[in-house]
């Protein structure tokens, strides 16, 4: 990155904890990383280690209970609840494990929905291309309860970039489905990156999924690791970089 470059997401500090009868259990303690734009990111670790609530306090679905987080140059701390819907809608998109397709829409529906909200009027138009193109085009018109794990998946994905956003956000895109299925989705968000230059970060179990990606960023304890593959294992740096700030 260069010195004068601005990355794409900013975070300093962060920290949340979740109540769990009288006492509070801390989940993340005072994690920052910097992103570059258009760069591909995992971020991994064992269950319960903090990744999908990383996940959420980047796409302002949650928020941290200390910390600042910019993203594309906006702080999330200073807009409301419409403001951080904006934001998503117009920057962000998001793919989770379970798919949250709407049962009652058909897929073209689905992935058209982004732009409907926005008032798109070329929304189903757009949608449809982009089905057809993770191979869906002869399924546009059926829900999801008539899809495969795996087609359901290709929908999610659709509705999560029809708009263009800046920045992919998933996680566990390929937890819910069989190895071959999660192959083909793995290279299809590959493919996709690639094709519109599109920011990835992708929270993962898999090392094999995780060692596609640029960075590899491990979460142990609460605290963020910069981390490098070697031989299917991720070593970390020592604690002192825990803050995962890029060299």
């Amino acid at each position: 990155m260069s010195p004068t470059a601005t990355p794409l997401i900013e975070a300093d500090g962060l920290r949340m904890q979740y109540p769990i009868g009288d006492r509070t259990v801390p989940v993340l303690r005072d994690v920052s990383l910097r992103i570059d734009a258009g760069s591909r990111v995992a971020i991994a670790g064992p269950s319960g280690s903090g990744k999908t609530s990383l996940l959420l306090l980047l796409s302002g679905l949650e928020r941290p209970a200390a910390g600042r987080i910019r993203i594309d140059g906006v702080d999330l701390g200073s807009l409301d609840a419409d403001g951080l819907a904006d934001l998503r809608r117009e920057r962000i998109g998001i793919v989770f494990q379970s798919f949250h397709l709407l049962p009652s829409l058909s897929a073209l529906d689905n992935a058209a929905l982004p732009l409907r909200m926005a008032g798109d009027p070329n929304a189903r138009e757009a949608a449809a291309a982009l089905l057809r193109r993770v191979g869906l085009g002869d399924r546009l018109q059926h829900r999801p309860s008539e899809l495969s794990g795996g087609e359901q998946q290709r929908v999610a994905i659709a509705r999560a970039l029809v708009h263009r956003p800046r920045l992919l956000l998933a996680d566990e895109p390929t937890g819910n489905l069989d190895g071959d299925t999660a192959t083909a989705v793995r290279e299809l968000l590959f493919d996709l990156n690639r094709e519109r230059g599109t920011t990835l970060v992708l929270v993962t179990h898999d090392m094999d999924f995780a060692a596609r990606c640029d960075r590899v960023l491990r979460l142990h304890e609460g605290r963020l690791h910069e981390g490098r593959l070697h031989e299917g294992r991720s070593h970390e740096t020592a604690p002192d970089a825990a803050h995962a700030l890029p060299a």
